[in-house]
């Protein structure tokens, strides 16, 4: 596949968006040290990805995924945070892919389970600094029309209008009911960090559905989870808490489906061998 060809992919719009969105937010910050984080994350990544396709002995093929996954690492963690703990938060979101796995596909999102063991582990600073969180409040524009870009592409609306609905209006309802700090969630970074979640992690179409019910079913209680977990622990992580949630959902769809499917095609063929008889 040419670089023309692959810029128009899926993962081709991510990367682009996701190399745009550092350019901006380290010029923005007049912080370089983001790049730092750019460069241990997504090298640490495709080393990972290339040695775990070794020993498993599949086809060689670019590792687009693992850039994406150091990526998107990248511009969350704090630009404060150690070599050590930026490339062990890459480490443990590409094994993720490869050991967490269905049909041989991710059942979790790398990156989410990646930084929320770091949270876990390391306590790691998650700034979301490149979703322009310390950047005016204009720059939020940039955040919506790559998601636009990236969810057209995918076909990830009804999942969309389903989280950013149901995660909007819970926080509205609980801050409107004076529930602990929620109402914090409404505005930057926050908001920031909502906005890039929802459109580029959430959307990553290994992990979440495609049928238009089960997306809307699957951004529906990612939402409700990840609120319920900010309203009990508050920070950033329950966007990922939720997203953990979603995506076992939308395996346990997919198992359910996978099952269904050999069960017809067991009666189809048991129905064959009788009517050969």
């Amino acid at each position: 596949m040419t670089a023309k060809k692959w810029l128009k992919t899926p993962k081709g719009y991510v990367t682009l968006a996701m190399i745009i969105y550092l350019l901006i937010a380290s010029i923005g910050s007049k912080d370089i040290m983001g790049i730092k984080n750019v460069f241990v994350a997504v090298f640490v990544s495709v080393i990972v990805d290339i040695l775990c396709r070794t020993m498993k002995k599949s086809k060689w093929s670019m590792p687009d995924s693992a850039i994406i996954t150091g990526l998107i690492i990248s511009l969350i963690i704090s630009t404060t945070s150690s070599v050590g703990v930026i490339a062990a938060t890459a480490v443990m979101a590409i094994l993720s892919k490869y050991l967490l796995v269905y049909k041989k596909k991710p059942i979790f999102n790398p990156a989410a389970i990646g930084l929320l063991l770091s949270v876990l582990f390391f306590h790691s600073g998650q700034s979301w600094w490149g979703a322009f969180g310390d950047l005016p409040a204009w720059t939020i524009a940039f955040l919506i029309i790559g998601g636009y870009a990236i969810t057209n592409r995918v076909n990830k609306f009804p999942q969309i209008f389903a989280f950013f609905g149901t995660s909007f209006l819970l926080l509205l309802l609980i801050g409107y009911f004076n529930i602990g700090g929620e109402t914090d969630a409404l505005r930057p970074p926050f908001i920031n960090a909502t906005l890039f979640f929802g459109f580029f992690m959430l959307t990553d179409p290994p992990t979440s559905p495609a049928k238009d019910k089960d997306q809307v079913i699957f951004g529906i209680l990612t939402a409700v989870a990840g609120t319920l977990t900010y309203g009990l622990f508050g920070g950033l992580t329950y966007l990922y808490f939720g997203l953990v949630i979603g995506n076992f959902y939308s395996f346990l769809k997919k198992r359910s489906s996978s099952k269904a499917s050999l069960s017809r095609s067991n009666v189809i063929k048991n129905r064959g061998l009788q009517t050969y008889r």
